[in-house]
């Protein structure tokens, strides 16, 4: 591969990494919607989980994070901007990793591969803002399970999302085009 292959794959991977950390955060922000257990639904999480998928653990990781923290910087959660940077990185890392070992078995594993590594990173965003709001926000830990319920709800509608998206992508084949992603 040439020089200039590689520094053009490159700046497409850049590219696409900055239009999904917006997608990401246009997602998070649009559909919010309160939940009656405490915090918001929204689809970001199916972004970050995109995200993920779609870019790698490097640029899914800068992706996922800077998209979803921008969200709460425009919605106002200041407090929440480290932690959300954090939290959404390392679910995108989990997710890709998770779903790379699926597909390394079997190209027939995707949907297996979505499900459990989509699983996996929504457990890391319950479990990582369970332990923001306990430690970084000074609740402790008896007042920050108050927000496992409606972060539970909320996975659960990011998975959703992120499922029925990245299986419409992978079937239609939109991802193959670009050669730096191994979707």
């Amino acid at each position: 591969m040439s020089e200039y292959t590689k520094k053009k794959e490159a700046l497409v991977k850049v590219c696409i990494s900055a239009m999904l950390a917006a997608l990401t955060c246009v997602a998070t922000m649009v559909i919010s919607v309160p939940s009656p257990l405490g915090g918001f639904v929204n689809i970001g999480d199916g972004f970050v989980l995109l995200t993920a998928w779609i870019l790698g653990p490097v640029y899914g990781f800068a992706a996922a994070g800077i998209g979803s923290a921008l969200a709460d910087l425009f919605l106002g959660f200041t407090q929440y901007i480290p932690g959300t940077f954090l939290i959404k990185g390392l679910m995108a890392v989990a997710a890709v990793l998770i779903y790379r070992a699926f597909v390394k078995k079997s190209d027939k594993l995707h949907t297996v591969g979505f499900l459990t590594s989509g699983i996996a990173a929504e457990l890391i965003m319950v479990g990582g803002y369970y332990l923001y709001a306990a430690v970084f926000l000074g609740k402790g830990f008896v007042v920050a399970i108050d927000s496992i319920p409606g972060n539970l709800v909320q996975g659960v509608f990011g998975l959703i999302i992120g499922i029925v998206v990245g299986e419409i992508l992978l079937r239609s084949k939109v991802v193959k085009k670009f050669t730096p992603f191994d979707f």
